[in-house]
């Protein structure tokens, strides 16, 4: 199996995830395929069905983030050596060399990416391209509109 790499912080989130799945949610749906029963006829009953299906979500999530959890390699960032150098977990700041606009991204792994954030996957093409390069570099990003040139200005270790 392969190993998911993740921040201590992403790693911490699904736990609570899971803790809360677990300890609320089952509860809750449980409670209401029980209500749902009390109205009697269950073939036509959209109450039943919808929480029927939640449950089904709900236990098929657990599954998934239990597997995450027991493959997860937690990576703390501030425990590597800061040597400059675009790694995992690293929040790295950069200037678009075509128009100067600058942006800045934290390289996480892939279930805690988010964009609005400013967190990018691991896998992602910009990560992809940082990754070994250091403060000073220019990068070539691929994207579907053509390739982005960037600067990398500073290489954080949060």
């Amino acid at each position: 199996m392969e190993s998911i790499p993740m921040t201590v912080g992403g790693a911490k989130a699904l736990e609570a995830e899971l803790l809360k799945l677990k300890d609320v949610t089952r509860f809750r749906i449980v409670e209401d395929i029980a209500t749902a029963r009390a109205h009697g006829d269950l073939k036509e009953n959209a109450e039943y069905h919808a929480a029927k299906e939640e449950q089904s979500f709900c236990e098929g999530r657990i599954k998934e983030i239990e597997s995450k959890l027991s493959r997860m390699q937690i990576i703390d960032v501030s425990k590597l050596v800061q040597n400059g150098r675009c790694v995992f977990g690293t929040t790295v700041s950069l200037m678009n060399v075509e128009d100067d606009s600058e942006i800045t991204y934290q390289i996480v792994g892939e279930d805690e990416a988010d964009i609005a954030q400013h967190k990018i996957s691991c896998h992602s093409p910009i990560a992809s391209a940082l990754m070994g390069n250091e403060e000073g570099d220019e990068v070539t990003v691929k994207a579907p509109r053509g390739d982005i040139i960037y600067e990398i200005l500073t290489v954080k270790y949060l």
